[in-house]
Parts: C-alpha cells; structure tokens; sequence
C-alpha cells in the first residue's frame, strides 16, 4: 500500500480529479523551471512560513497544499490552483490565461466612454496588492471632516470591495471557458462580475451556511488571510454599506455569471423602491442574526435619516412586509411598538 507522501506526489490526487482546480496548468518541469514560473516568496510570506534554503524544501511544502504535483517519471507539474494562485504569469498558463482579474473604470454612469481598462497577469494571491493598489488608485474619493480629524472618504467602503472581489474569485466557475473576473467602476456604482451562478439562494445568502465551489482554493487563500471565513464575508459587506448609510449591494443572476453591485451614496429620495427593499430586508437579517429586530428607529438610522423621515420609513416597512421580505415578530405583534425579522425567521 502506498504511503500519504507518496500519494500526495503523484501527478493528480485519487480523489475529486475532475476538480479544475486540481487538474494540470503545465507539466513535464524540472523543478528549477516549475519554481521559476510561480512566485514562491508570495507562498511563504502569505503562509507566515519561512522561505526554505534548498528547493527540494521549498517543493516539499508546495506539494503538500497540491500547488506542485511530482509525475511518475520524476519530473513536476503545476496544478491549476498553484497557477491561478502564485503565477509571475497567468498569460504562460493557457488553462488559466483568461482567468486574469480585468478592472475597467468609465468615466460616467455608462460604458460608452471608458478611461482605463487593465488586467493583472498574475496569480490572485502573487497580484493582489497590485490589485488592491490599482483599485484605490480608480475608486472616487473625497475628504471629509468628521469629529474635527479630516479623512479620506471612498465612495464605496474598502471592505466591501475588496470582499466582492475576493468573492468572486473564490466562486466563480472556472469550467466557463473564455471568461474571469471583471471589476468595472463607474461614477455611481461598481460591479464585480465573476462566470458561474451562486450555490446559495440570494435571499438567503446572509443566514445559511456558505457553499464553496472552489474547497482548496477557498481554504489556502483564508490560510493567506487573503478572505475571511467561509459564510463571513457577504455579512461584512452588508455592514460596511450600512455603517456609511449606502444602499445594499444588489446580486444580479445571469446564465452563467454573477454580478455584485456596489451603490454609491445617493439621495435616499432617488433611490430606487427595490433597492430600499433589499436594504431593509437584509438590516433585517443582519439584525436578526444579532440577537435583534428592525424598528422604525434602526432603519432610519441604518439609511442616516432624520426624525421628521419617519413616515417614509413607514412606508417602506409597510411595503417590505406586504412583498413578503420582513414579518412582525411574534411576540410584538399588536403592540404599539412593533419589530420585525425576516421572511424565514
């Protein structure tokens, strides 16, 4: 019987071969050549592991993560995963070439007048400072004077952006060929695209447990503190937003893609109905999850809104409950002062 090292040196696991990320980016290298096309300093530094002095040991720790594979006739292969993760060169890979990360930014409200349009030929962990880089350098800002300190304000929360970036990442089906990641910004919004649809109901992708298309990517790149814990990040999103009185971000279901839209700050007047819709509702679920209900009283303080926008928070509960998004919880249900949870609670 074979041993676990052994088996973990072959040229594809036994088990879930069919996983893309498990399948092979390039083959038949000598280790020296397979080392040179990945970024190995971004592996240990991300991994918090100190580098190792000799190849061999630097080979041994990619093998164990199915980064590198070790073919019978002992030469290396590189798997799908270690060159979408840590390749100098996604374009050297051409199962992976098209899965590079593309960041449009328009100069409106349209795609009729784009200003610059990139794309990060590396591994998602090797590039992404340069992503987060290019991403702070793109997304509108100004400064504001809050409690007399002057600071830098987004028109998106970082957070939120760098988590539907890494959401899409992680979740996107790498068996659509001819399509990755796109991240576009527009004066008013910005939209994260990734090919494949979600594993998880919309509606109910704050409360049940995460699905994960991608488990080994999904699991080294939280390892890397690159995202958080599975089920965490659209929470953290939905926070962030409502921390700066921003709409909900919308989740948009196409054939074969996702997209997730940031708003920027608006008017709570020029909103759109389904927008508010979707914000009450899920400050419903995230409240809920906390122990909590909606009131009149925290919506209007999760959309930053006076006393005197009182009647129009009224409204909305009103019209969230009759489309079936929020219900008076039970125990205040005929009371003056009535709390609401969501739909399933």
């Amino acid at each position: 019987m074979e041993n676990r090292s052994e088996n973990r040196d072959s040229v594809q696991p036994e088990n879930d071969t069919a996983a893309f990320e498990n399948q092979i980016a390039a083959q038949d290298l000598d280790l020296p050549d397979a080392l040179h096309l990945l970024d190995c300093g971004t592996y240990f530094d991300r991994c918090r592991i100190r580098t190792p002095a000799s190849q061999s040991e630097i080979a041994a720790r990619l093998l164990e993560d199915g980064i590198l594979y070790r073919q019978e006739n002992g030469v290396y292969a590189i798997s799908n995963l270690g060159a979408l993760l840590f390749a100098k060169r996604l374009s050297e890979f051409s199962s992976v070439s098209r899965k590079a990360v593309r960041v449009i930014q328009y100069a409106d409200s349209s795609r009729m007048d784009m200003l610059k349009d990139y794309t990060v030929d590396k591994g998602y962990a090797a590039g992404w400072d340069q992503i987060n880089l290019y991403l702070d350098a793109l997304i509108p800002s100004k400064f504001v004077i809050e409690r007399a300190i002057r600071e830098q304000k987004t028109a998106f929360p970082m957070q939120a952006v760098r988590e539907a970036v890494v959401n899409a990442l992680i979740h996107q089906d790498f068996t659509i060929p001819g399509t990755g990641p796109t991240v576009e910004i527009f004066s008013d919004r910005m939209e994260v695209t990734n090919p494949g649809v979600p594993l998880v109901e919309g509606k109910r992708i704050i409360d049940q447990p995460a699905k994960v298309r991608n488990e080994r990517m999904a699991a080294l790149m939280c390892r890397m503190e690159l995202s958080g814990e599975a089920g965490t990040g659209w929470d953290d999103m939905v926070r962030s937003c409502e921390v700066q009185h921003l709409l909900a971000p919308r989740i948009t279901v196409y054939p074969e893609h996702t997209r997730v839209t940031l708003l920027a700050e608006m008017p709570f007047s020029n909103a759109m109905p389904d927008d508010k819709l979707l914000s009450c509702y899920d400050h419903a679920c995230i409240l809920y999850l906390e122990g909590q209900c909606l009131t009149s009283r925290s919506l209007r303080t999760r959309f930053g809104l006076p006393q005197s926008s009182a009647g129009s928070i009224a409204r909305l509960i009103r019209m969230a409950v009759e489309k079936g998004y929020i219900k008076p919880a039970p125990e205040t249900a005929g009371s003056k002062r009535v709390e609401y949870v969501p739909f399933w609670a």
